[in-house]
């Protein structure tokens, strides 16, 4: 018998999202944690742009600006001088911006979430054996009453860097410790630099950096996660044997604030004093990645899949995403109508992503983010994790050629001004995803001749029944374009703004995926050219 259809190892924001986004679409899953309670702190302190999309199909993004601080940029400075100052600018296009927020509080956010589904962590509850045949996972679980069984149809391990999931499926993680050891404290630091600015300043000799600080803005009154080289008194030994991965917080030598106050006193751009430390730990980097984030029905994501340095707040926001990646594809596959492919391209589109972060985090771990690059707008939206492209994903059409806007696999773009029957005000395009299912959005404006009507009509039908009626249908129609009665929610562009940034004429068909990400994109469609994509994901 079936305990649950889904178990996940590890409760940090990875699990708990995927948590969410499973009982979000009424799948049952348990979700445990070893440890006996939340953390009280921990490294990721930034959220990105992407992750903020996320977060808005996840119901929690109110609560997550509510309590954050927008990071407007960072300032370089090198023995002492200024060298650079990248102001976090994004186009008008995108939403929202880069925040600052502890992960513990990011972690409250999303268990208030899960909790209102009815799933609650279960703490102090470790996984500690697992084994996987065709009809199932069969688990064992150990807390304070000892050693009980569970019978999931799939595992998700979501439990960081020494992963008990990772470890039982065998997988390679091939990659090294960094040389190097780090401190991080929360302090307040009573200097004038500008509100919501990071501040990253080097000591270089002979062009090789030797000494480092970088300071991140948090919510607070003056308040910094400050990062920093450890001194020898408070270095660790390495650690040795077997399947050992050195990353992570070091909690037997904590810094203590003399320890903090020297680097600053080396290092800081103006004299400042830190004071009202909240928090510190040394801790350790490696940098890897698994040679593959799933094997049959046991998944890894998060650090379980890929670790690299901390650097431009990667690490979890590319974890949360690989959660996002996978509950929607697990929830259609338990719906009995996912394609029997689709899971295996879960590891065909998240893996190369986290390949990329590791190199990318790696090379900018001494130098800094965008070091040596030219075009600081693709560096800012690299590091927003808007540059994410699917296209070569089996689940994603080829992309039709000689045709402006975005192209199937990339970031389906918000679009403004649209306006809607019974609604006063403009709204955006993202606001009309549900992030559940698919929506299909068809365009049509003046040139798209009198047989359209029939055609949208068709395009629909084929659409509902491709998709097991797992799809949202919009009509968005230009201003000047005249529409019979729709049996379809019609919404305006009376801006242009779609049109412009979907490149639209005449009469299109975009399928935005649950993820946000488009799949199929064409001028002149027909009915048999969305079957054919749906083919790919539903049975």
């Amino acid at each position: 018998m079936v305990d649950t259809e889904v178990l996940i190892a590890g409760a940090g924001p990875v699990g708990l999202t995927a948590a969410i986004e499973l009982a979000r679409r009424g799948v049952t899953c348990r979700i445990i944690d070893a440890a006996a309670g939340p953390p009280r702190y921990a490294k990721a302190v930034g959220i990105q742009p992407r992750t903020l999309e996320v977060f808005e199909g996840m119901g929690v993004l109110r609560q997550v600006l509510d309590s954050s601080i927008q990071l407007r940029g960072q300032i370089v400075y090198v023995n002492g001088a200024e060298v650079d100052r990248v102001a976090l600018t994004l186009p008008a296009d995108i939403p929202y911006g880069f925040v600052g927020l502890p992960q513990y509080e990011t972690e409250r956010i999303l268990r208030r979430r899960l909790a209102a589904t009815g799933t609650r962590v279960e703490r102090g509850t470790a996984l500690t054996h697992f084994e996987q045949n065709g009809s199932g996972v069969h688990a064992v679980l150990t807390d304070e009453k000892g050693e009980r069984r569970v019978q999931a149809e799939y595992l998700v391990g979501c439990d960081g860097a020494h992963s008990i999931v990772r470890k039982g499926l065998g997988l390679g993680f091939e990659g090294a410790a960094f040389a190097e050891q780090y401190m991080l404290g929360d302090v307040e630091l009573d200097w004038s630099m500008p509100r919501g600015y990071g501040i990253r300043s080097m000591h270089r000799t002979d062009g090789v950096t030797d000494d480092l600080l970088v300071c991140i803005p948090l919510p607070g009154r003056c308040r910094y996660r400050v990062s920093m080289l450890v001194p020898e008194e408070l270095a660790t030994m390495p650690a040795t044997g077997g399947d050992v991965v050195e990353h992570g917080l070091e909690g037997s030598h904590p810094p203590e604030l003399h320890h903090i106050q020297a680097v600053l006193d080396r290092l800081a751009p103006e004299p400042v004093t830190a004071s009202s430390l909240r928090w510190s730990s040394v801790f350790r980097i490696s940098h890897r990645i698994v040679d593959s984030y799933s094997r049959a029905r046991v998944f890894v994501a998060g650090d379980a899949a890929h670790i690299h340095p901390p650097t431009g707040a990667q690490g979890m926001n590319t974890g949360i995403q690989d959660a996002h990646n996978l509950a929607w594809k697990l929830a259609l596959t338990l719906a009995g109508i996912g394609a029997p492919d689709l899971l295996a391209s879960y590891d065909a589109e998240r893996r190369p992503v986290g390949a990329e972060v590791v190199g990318r985090t790696v090379r900018s771990a001494r130098e800094g983010v965008g070091a040596g690059e030219t075009d600081p707008g693709f560096v800012i939206r690299r590091e927003a994790q808007l540059l994410i492209d699917y296209s070569d994903s089996p689940l994603v059409s080829t992309a039709p050629s000689g045709i402006a806007g975005p192209r199937p696999g990339q970031r389906a773009p918000d679009a403004a001004g649209l306006t809607r029957d019974a609604v006063a005000f403009p709204i955006r395009l993202f606001s009309l995803l549900g992030q559940t299912d698919h929506t299909l959005l068809i365009y049509l404006d003046e040139s798209a001749g009198p047989e359209s009507p029939t055609a949208v009509a068709a395009l629909t039908d084929a659409a509902r029944r491709a998709t097991h009626g797992r799809i949202d249908v919009y009509l968005i129609a230009a201003a000047d374009a005249e529409l019979d009665e729709s049996a379809l929610p019609v919404i305006r562009d009376n801006d242009g703004h779609f049109a412009r940034a979907y490149g639209a004429k005449g009469l299109c068909a975009y399928v935005i995926r649950p993820d946000g990400y488009l799949g199929f994109t064409e001028h002149a469609p027909t009915p048999e050219d969305l079957t054919k994509h749906f083919a790919a994901i539903f049975c």
